[in-house]
C-alpha cells in the first residue's frame, strides 16, 4: 500500500469512528439546529471550547465534548478560507455527540464596537464570517449601542420580521449557498434560519458583546438591551487593562473588577439575557447558581449540577 492510500485510510477510519462515537452518545433527537439555543431554552447552562484553524481542527473538533466552539479571529489569523475550511472538517468528522448535524461555532470579529461608523464600515467582514456557516458573532469592546444596532442589522436579511429600534437588514442574496450546505438545510431553510435568536424565536444565530472596557461599561446597560443580543460578558482580562493597568497577581478580585463585573451582570439580567463568565470545576456549581449560563469550564461538574439529561 503506498503512502497516499495509507494516509486515506487512516483519515477515513478516524471520520468513521467519530461518527459510530457521536451516534453511541446520542440516544437523543435534536430539536434544533444550534445547540447552544436548544440548551439555553431548556434552561442548561453552555460551555464552550477555543479554537483556530482550518480543515484537519474541524475535523479534531467535531467530537468536542463542548457546547460549542469559540473561533478565534479577533487576534488570531483572519483567514476567512480557513474558516470555511474548519466548518467543512466539522462537517466531516460529525455529526456532534449530541447527535446535532455540527457544533455550533460562534466567531470572535476583530472588528470593535466602538461606534457605529466602525462596524458599518467593516459590514463586509459580518457578511463573509456569517457567509461561512458559523452560528453567531461576538463583538469585542462594545461601547457603543449604535454600534450594537449595526451588527444586528448587519446579521439579518432584508426580510427577518421587523423589531424596535432595528433597521432593515443588510445581508444579501448568494450569501446563503455555502451556509447552507454547512448546516445541511435547503437555501430557503437557512435563508429562514438565519435570524438572532432570541429576537427572533425560530432563529438560529447567536449574538454577543465584550463589555471590556471601561468606555464599553459606562454605556452596559443600553449596549445589553439592543434587541437582537443573546449574551454578553465582562472581558475580565481586558477589563483589568482599561482599569487597573498592567496585570497583577489578584487583579482580577480587586474592588474596581468587581465592581465592573457586577455592574455587567446586573445589565445582562436586567436585559433578560445571558451572562458568560470564566468557570472552572471547582467554581462553576456556584457561578450557575449566581445566573451564569455560559462557561469558560467546568463542563462536567456543571452538568452535574444542573442533572443535565442531553448528551455530551
Amino acid at each position: 500500500m503506498n503512502h497516499t492510500i495509507l494516509v486515506a485510510a487512516v483519515f477515513v477510519a478516524v471520520l468513521g469512528a467519530g461518527r459510530a462515537l457521536a451516534q453511541a452518545d446520542a440516544a437523543y433527537t435534536p430539536a434544533r439546529a444550534n445547540k447552544v439555543i436548544e440548551l439555553l431554552e431548556q434552561g442548561q447552562p453552555v460551555y464552550y471550547a477555543q479554537a483556530t484553524g482550518g480543515y484537519d481542527d474541524g475535523v479534531r473538533l467535531a467530537q468536542t465534548r463542548a457546547d460549542y466552539i469559540n473561533y478565534e479571529m479577533e487576534h488570531g489569523v483572519f483567514d476567512l478560507t480557513q474558516l470555511r475550511e474548519f466548518m467543512r472538517g466539522l462537517v466531516d468528522g460529525g455529526p456532534a455527540r449530541s447527535g446535532h448535524r455540527l457544533t455550533p461555532v460562534i466567531v470572535t470579529l476583530p472588528v470593535l464596537g466602538i461606534d457605529e461608523l466602525s462596524v458599518r464600515a467593516n459590514h463586509w467582514v459580518v457578511h463573509q464570517v456569517l457567509a461561512a456557516g458559523v452560528h453567531g458573532i461576538l463583538l469585542c469592546h462594545a461601547r457603543d449601542p449604535d454600534a450594537v444596532r449595526a451588527l444586528v442589522e448587519l446579521a439579518r436579511y432584508p426580510f427577518a420580521p421587523a423589531a424596535d429600534g432595528i433597521g432593515e437588514g443588510l445581508r444579501g442574496a448568494g450569501s446563503e449557498n455555502f451556509a447552507a450546505e454547512i448546516w445541511g438545510v435547503s437555501r430557503s431553510e437557512y435563508l429562514s434560519m438565519a435570524d438572532p435568536w432570541p429576537l427572533n424565536p425560530q432563529g438560529e444565530l447567536l449574538l454577543g458583546l465584550k463589555i471590556e472596557d471601561s468606555h464599553a461599561l459606562e454605556n452596559a446597560e443600553l449596549t445589553t438591551a439592543v434587541p437582537g443580543i443573546a449574551f454578553a460578558e465582562w472581558g475580565p482580562s481586558d477589563m483589568e487593562f482599561s482599569l487597573i493597568g498592567l496585570p497583577q497577581r489578584g487583579g482580577q478580585q480587586l474592588p474596581p473588577m468587581q465592581a465592573a463585573r457586577n455592574r455587567v451582570f446586573d445589565a445582562v439580567r436586567a436585559s433578560g439575557i445571558y451572562m458568560l463568565d470564566i468557570c472552572n470545576e471547582g467554581n462553576v456549581a456556584e457561578r450557575i447558581d449566581e445566573g451564569v449560563m455560559i462557561c469558560t469550564g467546568g463542563a462536567n461538574a456543571g452538568r452535574a449540577h444542573t442533572d443535565r439529561e442531553m448528551p455530551w
